[in-house]
């Protein structure tokens, strides 16, 4: 089998480039992709403006009594000017009289009813938002193929976008197999039987990544049905994800399933999900991913978001570093990814397995509460405390 890095190499070089863009609501943009760049057609502010309550004078009077000649809300556009001696009070937000250059804060002043005495004098331009402070006209704000989240919508709600052109997201089909698998609801018949967790998690995910999930009915165990399941899914959607089926057993049928069509993918030295496979049907990128719901979602993060971010273009890193807290013995001959727990130590980012449980690839509680994969290479028995090592965020 072809180590993680190969088959992700393999995988990129002939991921599609998603070119289709669609107009929707910003209220309906968290999580999509941009489809055009964004640049500024005016300065932000447009004019001078307070940035906070205060008196807007001219810096070198202070040394002398201002007498206060207005008062200018946040939204007024009145047309002031001060001249030597005077000043206007200013709240936040509002804009700056002309011939104003300072704003001295309210608490800096005694005021008499009529005249302000500056007990503590602000800096030149103190408080005050020049032109184009945030940004300037014609200056790219936001590049195209940028995913969006709440600081690039306020940015664009900031701007007087109500709609936004972003890519569509993709329809990902998801279809889970197993005769042992109920869906949410069933009621069970035998203690054999299981619910699915997948079909919520694979589509959660799914979501965060910017795709729009399908989730098909559960398939036994059968070939034909799968098949014939496989072949509906791929005619609705633009990708297929499944789970189950993928190992050595006599009833594994998406193994057979994926083999007979373009492989692309056929397993990886990796723990857990080595029989992960990746093929082609009509031009339909097929993930098929093993069932046990740990390394279902671990599949998912490493395969499907890496091909789904390359095909958006997305500038993405999900890898970063961090010193391991206590030794980590590898369990497998292959790359680990083991679900782990951060934390700083007065300062210092460290990553620790000891609070998840240890056992087989079905534990999903040890992803909850913001888990992350600690990554131990294949050419590696250990990991010693203290030591720097890699991690991929979920």
């Amino acid at each position: 089998m072809k180590s993680y890095d190969e088959n992700l190499k393999i995988l990129k070089s002939i991921t599609p480039k998603w070119e289709l863009s669609e107009r929707v609501a910003l209220t309906n943009a968290l999580n999509r992709v941009l489809a055009d760049n964004i640049i500024a057609q005016v300065p932000y502010p447009a004019y001078p403006t307070s940035a906070m309550d205060g008196y807007a004078i001219k810096f070198d009077n202070q040394n002398s009594k201002i007498k206060v000649i207005n008062i200018t809300p946040a939204g007024d556009d009145s047309n002031i000017s001060i001249n030597d001696g005077q000043c206007v009070k200013t709240l936040t937000g509002a804009l700056v009289c002309d011939g104003a250059d300072t704003i001295v804060p309210i608490e800096n002043v005694k005021f008499d009813g009529e005249h302000i005495e500056i007990i503590k004098k602000a800096t030149k331009g103190f408080a005050i938002r020049d032109v184009g402070e945030s940004y300037k006209a014609q200056e790219l704000l936001l590049k195209s193929r940028t995913k969006l989240g709440y600081c690039e919508l306020a940015l664009l709600s900031e701007l007087g976008y109500s709609y936004v052109n972003v890519l569509v997201a993709p329809r990902v089909a998801l279809l889970s197999t197993g005769s042992e698998v109920l869906d949410i609801g069933q009621t069970k018949e035998n203690k054999s039987q299981i619910y699915s967790s997948n079909s919520i998690s694979i589509s959660s995910l799914l979501k965060l990544m910017g795709c729009e999930p399908i989730i098909m009915p559960i398939i036994k165990d059968d070939k034909k049905s799968i098949q014939n399941a496989v072949q509906n899914a791929i005619n609705q959607a633009d990708f297929l994800i499944t789970t189950g089926g993928v190992s050595v057993g006599d009833f594994d049928f998406m193994r057979d399933i994926a083999r007979e069509s373009q492989i692309i993918i056929d397993g990886a030295s990796i723990k857990p999900g080595r029989h992960i496979k990746v093929a082609k049907i009509n031009n339909k990128f097929i993930f098929a991913l093993p069932g046990f719901a740990y390394s279902a979602i671990v599949t998912c993060v490493l395969f499907f978001r890496e091909f789904i971010n390359h095909s958006f273009e997305l500038n993405l890193t999900h890898q970063s570093k961090a010193i391991l807290k206590e030794d980590y013995i590898k369990k497998s001959p292959f790359e680990e990814f083991s679900a782990a727990t951060l934390s700083n130590d007065n300062g210092v980012l460290k990553i620790s397995t000891e609070s998840k449980k240890s056992g087989s690839s079905a534990i999903i509680g040890n992803l909850a509460g913001g888990a992350v994969l600690l990554r131990c290479p294949s050419n590696k028995t250990k990991l010693n405390a203290g030591e720097v090592v890699e991690y991929i965020k979920i």
